[in-house]
């Protein structure tokens, strides 16, 4: 599927079920790992983000990490920001099987892409 180009910096996307947890705390932590200057934008959003307040042991632990994730705000995917992004990064098989059925986009595995680990399906005989 074409990309139409929305901006000149690279962006990087995270998904995950409520974007209070996974996709989130990858964002912040990926941006906490940049530059401040760096040009590459990194956001995250989640396959169904209803409302909910960020667990307090999740808050907690960002924050021992020196992450303030105080001013975050919950998005759901859609296809602007997906199809906005230059990588779009999916935490879990599901959040990868969702944004193939909703989007027809194929998306990366987080581990696949962060720690070069490939998704191996046992077969059970």
């Amino acid at each position: 599927m074409l990309r139409e180009v929305v901006n000149t910096m690279p962006s990087i996307l995270f998904v995950c079920t409520g974007n209070i947890f996974r996709s989130m705390t990858a964002e912040y932590a990926l941006k906490a790992m940049l530059d401040p200057y760096s040009p590459i934008r990194v956001s995250s959003a989640g396959t169904v983000a209803l409302p909910q307040a960020m667990r307090p042991d999740v808050h907690a632990y960002i924050l021992r990490r020196g992450i303030d994730p105080s001013q975050h705000q919950q998005r759901k995917v859609s296809a602007e920001p997906l199809h906005a992004s230059d990588c779009v990064i999916a935490m879990s098989r599901d959040h990868q099987a969702f944004l193939f059925d909703t989007f027809q986009y194929q998306a990366p595995l987080f581990n696949e892409v962060c720690h070069g680990r490939q998704y191996l399906r046992q077969r059970w005989r």
